[in-house]
């Protein structure tokens, strides 16, 4: 099959199919183009879909990424980055590989068609030439014979016309003869064009037209082979990037597999635990006994306080007050020794019973009473001190040591903290040697360098890691504390603290804890401005230990001997005299010190006080 034999006679047709040819090329590489841009457009999509969901640098987001689950959606967040990266690669190939290429070929082919139809037109205009050739050789032969033939019968007329002389009759006859001469001449003219135009008709039929048709059928079939091509090329480009989108699809499943909700609740607790202890068990309190202390002339209103229920824990448990007892729990815990005093005994005899039977519990006193001991005597300035640090962290300052912290989460912090420290001690490290060994190249080959210039250099960095190495040191101290590796406490602050624990904890507790647990577990702090205080029992702990004893407001002698087996009281001998420290608040209790380590509660009516008027603190009776 050839065009040129087929399609001999079709040359305008096959001009409009050829250049409908190329619109298809270009309507491809205009498909392929759009394309392109819909992969670029997706990838972009796809790349500002990923980076609107990362977490930001430095937030609270970025923390909660630590759970498996949030690593498996962030792990989803990066494939599907890489996954729109194989977008732009399908893009960049199909314009490099197919765009350009086709838009380069559809050149080419525009010149090659260009030329071929020009060499067929050029075979065109030649043929027509030849058939003009011809058609006026033809004319002329016609013309000529026609002539010729009306000469002849011009000459036979004259020569049978007896009237016509001799020399008209040889003039017609020679004029026949030229006539006859110039047919013959036309007629040997007009058979040569005739044979040359047959000869040109038949290159151009035969030899010209099917070699130009056959050119332009294989350009044709070129450009349908490239299409074929191209085609099969952005299939290709497409299957390329299948097995990287497969490895980010199994990236996304295996981050999917990774998912461990054990680990997950683990790290719940790692990040929520106080490290408290549970609450023990609340002892019944019985209301049946009459009440039997007095209300002290300075105490407030009881009209807050006075015949509601007061709690406490049972027995002499030493355990941590539960952080999240509510603000009438803690101030029920604002009590001296947890029993009233025993009663003197009936003779000053040392042959006497030292501690007598105790009277049954009785009502605790007011909750006024015990507000007043709160706001009067040295140790609750304690207390404002803790306040005024919890208002300076509603302020938003932290503790340096993480003492706002429940335990847990505060060793957790003081870690953190000392691995940084440790790190940019490092680093420091690093810059010195680093400093030092230019200092030694310096010193080889003093033409590089002054060695003196860095020793400012390096002082000042000896400087930085040792000030870093002391506040590492502090802070692994307070993480030591924290672990319980060191004594968190003196013997003596240990001793005052136990007598306090069960004691000032809780009305510091009150003054520092004063929350409320919410039904999701959160802090729900009260619409008072003790409840706008959020530090724990440890941190007045901590500020206790740092204060000085509580100064003498007097003394007092021993009338009765008392053994002080309750918590937080003290043993004393009939006629020893002893420091008085605070005085009995209406509870029938008087704290009493006998040396800087020994200090505690005694009952009221075994000593005999005489107070300072002169002392801080001491009330004056007229």
């Amino acid at each position: 099959m050839s065009w040129g034999i087929e399609l001999w006679d079709q040359f305008d047709n096959l001009e409009k199919h050829t250049q409908w040819g190329i619109d298809i090329l270009e309507k491809y590489i205009k498909f392929v183009k759009e394309r392109t841009e819909i992969e670029l457009s997706y990838a972009k999509q796809l790349r500002n879909l990923s980076k609107k969901y990362q977490p930001k640098k430095n937030s609270k987001e970025e923390e909660e990424y630590r759970y498996t689950a949030c690593k498996a959606f962030l792990s989803t967040l990066n494939e599907m980055n890489d996954y729109a990266g194989q977008h732009e690669v399908i893009s960049e190939n199909m314009t490099s590989q197919i765009i350009v290429e086709l838009a380069r070929y559809v050149q080419e082919l525009k010149q090659e068609r260009k030329s071929h139809f020009h060499d067929g037109r050029k075979a065109q205009q030649h043929i027509e030439t030849c058939w003009k050739q011809l058609e006026s050789s033809k004319r002329r032969f016609e013309r000529d014979c026609k002539e010729a033939d009306r000469a002849q019968q011009y000459f036979e007329k004259m020569d049978a016309d007896i009237n016509v002389t001799k020399a008209d009759v040889e003039k017609a006859r020679q004029q026949a003869q030229t006539r006859h001469q110039m047919a013959e001449e036309s007629k040997a003219d007009y058979s040569s064009v005739l044979q040359k135009f047959n000869h040109e008709q038949h290159e151009y039929y035969h030899t010209h037209i099917p070699n130009i048709f056959q050119k332009i059928q294989e350009m044709e079939e070129r450009r349908i082979v490239r299409i074929g091509e191209s085609v099969k090329t952005y299939a290709e480009l497409d299957r390329q990037v299948i097995p990287i989108i497969g490895k980010c699809l199994d990236g996304i499943v295996k981050a999917a597999e990774s998912i461990d909700p054990k680990n997950d609740s683990q790290l719940v607790v790692e990040a929520y635990k106080s490290g408290f202890e549970p609450p023990g068990d609340i002892e019944f309190e019985d209301y049946t006994q009459p009440m039997k202390r007095t209300v002290s002339d300075n105490s407030l209103s009881n009209s807050r306080g006075e015949g509601k229920s007061e709690l406490k824990f049972g027995g002499k448990s030493k355990g941590k007050l539960w952080p999240f007892i509510k603000k009438n729990k803690l101030m029920s815990l604002l009590t001296s020794p947890h029993q009233p005093p025993p009663p003197p005994p009936a003779s000053a005899s040392p042959s006497a019973v030292p501690n007598g039977p105790q009277s049954p519990k009785q009502q605790k006193e007011p909750l006024s009473h015990r507000f007043n001991e709160f706001m009067t005597s040295k140790p609750k300035i304690h207390c404002f001190r803790s306040l005024k640090r919890g208002l300076s962290l509603k302020l938003g300052a932290t503790p340096e040591d993480f003492s706002n912290l429940p335990p847990e989460q505060r060793r957790k912090k003081l870690q953190q903290k000392v691995d940084e420290l440790n790190k940019e001690i490092q680093k420091e490290m690093d810059q010195r040697d680093a400093i030092t060994k230019m200092k030694d190249v310096y010193l080889k080959n003093p033409q590089m360098g002054d060695p003196s210039s860095l020793d400012h250099k390096l002082a000042e960095v000896s400087q930085n890691i040792e000030k870093l190495r002391l506040e590492a040191q502090k802070f692994e101290a307070w993480l030591a504390e924290v672990e319980g590796r060191l004594p968190a406490r003196s013997d003596q602050a240990r001793r005052q603290s136990g007598m306090y624990e069960t004691q000032n904890a809780p009305s510091v507790n009150n003054c520092a804890q004063d929350r409320e647990s919410s039904p999701d577990g959160s802090y729900t702090e009260e619409q008072s401005q003790e409840s706008e205080v959020k530090v724990l029992a440890t941190d007045f702990d901590d500020e206790f230990d740092d204060e000085e004893p509580l100064p003498a407001i007097g003394t007092c002698k021993a009338l009765y001997t008392f053994e002080g087996q309750n918590e937080g009281t003290i043993s004393v001998v009939e006629g020893e005299t002893l420091y008085v420290i605070e005085e009995d608040k209406g509870d029938g209790w008087t704290r009493i010190r006998r040396n800087e380590d020994e200090e505690g509660y005694v009952p009221t009516s075994y000593v005999e006080v005489y107070l300072d008027k002169n002392a801080k603190g001491a009330k004056t009776y007229i």
